[in-house]
């Protein structure tokens, strides 16, 4: 790990407490697309998971302990003998890992949840390290709601866990409760009262109850703190977790007065964004900062005139910098594969021969019917690849639907499953419901609708729609994706990409 005084560390838990949040479970090679893409934009750490919670954090733990390389790989354990020794046994195929430990300090967390003293939290903490340390060299030490916790047994138990050897110790605002100028103090004390405090990482986690989570971090690296805990699109318990990419990009943009720098590969936070969205299907509004849709975009005629003579009147940063391109309009029904597979990998994206066969036909059949192909049409047809499981069980053919104010919304479908061509209607509340089943009728899996976001991609009437929609079978939440000139084609492969992620197994 970096020692440089002016290099902040990126502990990226959006695998972890980003995945806790309602609607954003992962399946194991959904998880590991995304570790995969958080290398790629060189965060310093990922926190995979919490190994002991489940066999399936477990699992997604060890896989991509054994498979990601470059960043260290953490697991995070509660200050439990068999939590920290399960921890270990995931993280073993890492060649750089870190176990993460915690435990309640604050008097709510001491007193209600566990029902204990602060003299025998203190010994669990100093036990758990002290375990860990004897598995890895790299260990971090987490007193949760530190912001509550009483000051002098905050400090007690950070000097006894760094004496026990513990290499970074996090100040979690576990609730979301800081005020910036109040935090930034209250690291500043941290640092001039804890004896040993250089002998390591002084790191922060900060939830966004009150939308202060960035601020508050950016405070506490002003203090000193030289590790930032932190999820993409921020994501996370609650209200979630402080979002990476502002936090990159404040100090990127600001290195001026924050004086200090990170190893992200800010071309690829776009892309990592996009492919979060895609694997969860829940959307992030349009005017979120950095990644919105309208970030970048301007209306205002004052503001359009000042972009247009002079970029820097009203944009502090480029949209080439996150990775995202000025040029929307890029290929159309005459390009041949060797362009398609170019502009990908300008865009950011390395495909597979199949999959890279696969987008590029139906790169073709969308080009047929649009005049335009712009770069948000590419990435929708990539992100289905992404998103689609490996061989599904049931490929889409066609849907025919009957709608109308005096009609009774009725739809044909036909699917494609071991070469067989497979054909049902169903009739529904609206022309997308019968579609839904229709294919609930041919696959035999019915699921329950629990979200549904349509927006368009591109400009102009023929712009494709794109379809995230989140799909509840069996006690499970599948989420599913799809996108076509048709919004009634787009719906039905959104809900057959759900569905095929529940036969397949995923």
């Amino acid at each position: 790990m970096p020692r440089n005084k002016n290099r902040v560390v990126i502990f990226d838990t959006t695998l972890r407490d980003g995945e806790q949040s309602p609607g954003f479970s992962m399946s194991i090679e959904e998880k590991l697309t995304l570790a995969r893409q958080l290398a790629k934009l060189k965060v310093d750490v990922i926190e995979a998971g919490f190994p002991r919670s489940s066999p399936g954090d477990f699992e997604s733990v060890r896989k991509i302990a054994s498979v990601v390389k470059g960043p260290i790989i953490a697991g995070l354990a509660r200050a439990i003998d068999a939590d920290i020794d399960s921890c270990n046994e995931a993280l073993k195929p890492a060649k750089k890992k870190r176990i993460h430990t915690f435990i309640g300090t604050s008097e709510q967390h001491i007193k209600f949840q566990m029902r204990s003293t602060h003299s025998k939290v203190l010994k669990m903490a100093v036990k758990a390290v002290t375990r860990a340390k004897g598995y890895v060299k790299d260990v971090e030490f987490s007193a949760m709601d530190a912001v509550r916790t009483d000051r002098k047994f905050l400090y007690d138990i950070l000097e006894a866990a760094i004496d026990a050897g513990a290499t970074t110790v996090n100040i979690p605002d576990t609730v979301g409760y800081a005020i910036p100028s109040e935090f930034g103090a209250m690291i500043s004390e941290i640092m001039q009262n804890v004896p040993n405090i250089k002998k390591a990482v002084v790191s922060v986690h900060c939830h966004n109850d009150l939308g202060l989570a960035v601020s508050n971090s950016l405070a506490a690296v002003l203090a000193g703190a030289r590790q930032i805990e932190c999820a993409v699109n921020g994501i996370g318990e609650r209200a979630g977790n402080a979002a990476l990419e502002e936090l990159v990009m404040a100090i990127q943009t600001r290195k001026d007065y924050m004086n200090v720098d990170t190893g992200v590969e800010s071309k690829e936070i776009a892309k990592t964004s996009k492919l979060l969205v895609s694997i969860t299907g829940v959307q992030i509004q349009p005017n979120k900062a950095i990644v919105g849709e309208n970030a970048f975009a301007h209306e205002s005629g004052i503001h359009q005139d000042g972009v247009l003579k002079e970029r820097t009147t009203f944009e502090i940063m480029t949209p080439h910098s996150i990775g995202l391109s000025d040029n929307k309009l890029v290929l159309g029904k005459h390009s041949g594969r060797h362009a398609f597979r170019k502009r990908l990998e300008e865009l950011g994206f390395t495909l597979k021969t199949d999959d890279l066969n696969s987008a590029f036909e139906k790169f073709k059949i969308l080009a047929d019917k649009k005049k335009e192909i712009f770069d948000e049409d590419l990435t929708a047809i990539v992100d289905e690849e992404i998103g689609e499981p490996k061989n599904p069980v049931f490929e889409f053919l066609s849907a025919q639907v009957s709608s109308g104010s005096n009609t009774i919304p009725t739809a044909t479908v036909q699917l494609k499953r071991d070469g067989e061509t497979l054909t049902d209607s169903g009739i529904g509340d609206g022309p997308v419901d019968a579609t839904c089943r229709a294919i609930e009728r041919i696959t035999s899996i019915q699921g329950r609708m629990i979200s549904y976001n349509i927006r368009s991609l591109g400009v102009g009437k023929d712009a494709v729609g794109d379809v995230s929609l989140r799909v509840k079978i069996d006690e499970q939440i599948f989420a599913g994706r799809g996108s076509s000139t048709d919004v009634i084609e787009a719906s039905a492969k959104a809900w057959l990409n759900a569905i095929n992620k529940k036969a397949v197994g995923k």
